[in-house]
C-alpha cells in the first residue's frame, strides 16, 4: 500500500510575495518517486479566499487560496513565503505555527516569512536567515535569534529558513533531498532547470553568470562534475579555466559564493550519495570512486555534512537489489 502523501501546507497571507508562493508549490508539486508516486500534497491556505500579492510592498494582482488557514494545522510542512509587512502576521497564524510546532511539524520560511516564524517563537536560540536587506530588521526585532545574514538557507530538522527569492528554491529542493535522497532531488531540479543544489552556507551575494556569457565557469563547473573523483587541485581547476589561481578564487566566489574545492568537495558529496543511493558498494569502493580517498574521509564528511553517516544514508535511501560495480 502506498504511503499517504507529505503534506505541504503553503501560507498565503495579504501581501505574500507572488514568487516566494510559487517556489514551494513548484518545487514539492514537481517531485516523483522512482515508480512515478506523488510523494507531496500541496495545500495552498489563505487569510481570506481572496489574497493579495505583494512586490517591494505593491501590489500587482491578486489570488485566490483553494484552502482555509486551518487546513494547514495537520500539515507535515509548513511554509511561510515572504510577506509585505512580516511584523503583523495575525494572531490566527501564529497560533497554526506554534501548534504545529508543538506535534513536531516541520516550519519553513522564504525570504521575509522569517519574521513570521520569530514572532511566533520558533526561532528563538536558532540561526536563520532572510533576505539581507531585511537582516538586521529580524535582529533587531527579535533578539533571542541568531541572525545569519550570509547563508542561502539554514535548518536544524524541524526549522528550515531561507535567504531571499532565488534561495528559497535551494532549501525547498534540500528538504526533498533530505526526504527523499540525492537521485529524487536531482529529477526534480532538472524538471524544474535549475542546479541540483547550493549548499545553505553558501554566500548570498551570488553572481549567476548564464552559462555562455564571456568569462562565465560554466564549463569548468561542468568539467568538475564530471572529474570529481579525480585528485584535483586548485591549479588543476585554474589550468582547465585558463585562469590564475588567484583569479579562479575570485571568479568562484563571485559565480558561486564559495571557493574551488568547497564547490568540488560539494560535488564529490552529491556523487557519493548517488553511489551509496543505487549501487550495493561498500563504503571504501564508494569512498574511492567518489574522490574521498578512504572510508574514514568519507564517514568523516557525511558527519559533518548530513550529521549521518554512509551506512545509515544506504538504509535510509538506498533502493536496494543493485548490483556492486565491478
Amino acid at each position: 500500500m502506498a504511503a499517504d502523501p507529505h503534506v505541504v501546507a503553503v501560507l498565503a497571507l495579504d501581501g505574500v510575495v507572488g514568487f516566494d508562493l510559487a517556489v514551494p508549490c513548484q518545487v514539492f508539486g514537481s517531485t516523483r518517486l522512482a515508480d512515478g508516486g506523488y510523494p507531496y500534497e500541496i495545500r495552498v491556505c489563505g487569510q481570506r479566499p481572496a489574497v493579495r500579492t505583494s512586490v517591494s510592498g505593491i501590489s500587482h494582482y491578486r489570488i485566490e487560496a483553494p484552502y482555509e488557514l486551518d487546513a494547514a494545522r495537520e500539515a507535515d510542512t509548513i511554509v511561510v513565503p515572504g510577506v509585505a509587512m512580516p511584523w503583523q502576521a495575525p494572531k490566527a497564524v501564529l497560533d497554526v505555527l506554534r501548534a504545529a510546532a508543538a506535534r513536531g511539524a516541520r516550519t519553513v520560511s522564504i525570504c521575509t516569512g522569517a519574521f513570521v516564524l520569530a514572532q511566533a517563537g520558533l526561532l528563538d536560540g536558532r540561526r536563520a536567515t532572510t533576505h539581507w536587506w531585511a537582516a538586521a530588521d529580524l535582529r533587531r526585532r527579535h533578539p533571542a535569534v541568531e541572525v545569519d545574514a550570509a547563508s542561502l538557507f539554514t535548518g536544524d530538522g524541524r526549522v528550515f529558513t531561507s535567504a531571499g527569492v532565488a534561495a528559497g528554491l535551494d532549501l525547498c529542493l534540500h528538504l526533498v533531498r533530505r526526504d527523499h535522497g540525492a537521485a529524487v532531488a536531482a529529477r526534480t531540479a532538472g524538471f524544474v532547470v535549475m542546479a541540483p543544489s547550493r549548499d545553505g552556507d553558501q554566500a548570498q551575494f551570488v553572481d549567476h553568470v548564464p552559462a555562455g556569457t564571456t568569462g562565465t565557469l560554466a564549463p569548468t563547473l561542468a568539467w568538475l562534475d564530471e572529474h570529481a573523483a579525480e585528485a584535483l587541485t586548485v591549479a588543476d581547476i585554474a589550468r582547465h579555466a585558463r585562469l590564475g589561481t588567484r583569479t579562479l578564487t575570485r571568479r568562484f566566489r563571485e559565480q558561486t559564493g564559495t571557493t574551488p574545492l568547497a564547490w568540488l568537495q560539494s560535488r564529490r558529496l552529491n556523487l557519493a550519495r548517488r553511489l551509496l543511493e543505487t549501487t550495493d558498494l561498500p563504503v571504501p569502493a564508494v569512498a574511492e570512486r567518489s574522490g574521498h580517498g578512504s572510508a574514514t574521509a568519507l564517514r568523516a564528511h557525511f558527519q559533518r555534512i548530513l550529521h549521518t553517516s554512509p551506512d545509515r544514508y544506504r538504509r535510509g535511501f538506498g533502493e536496494g537489489d543493485h548490483p556492486a560495480r565491478p
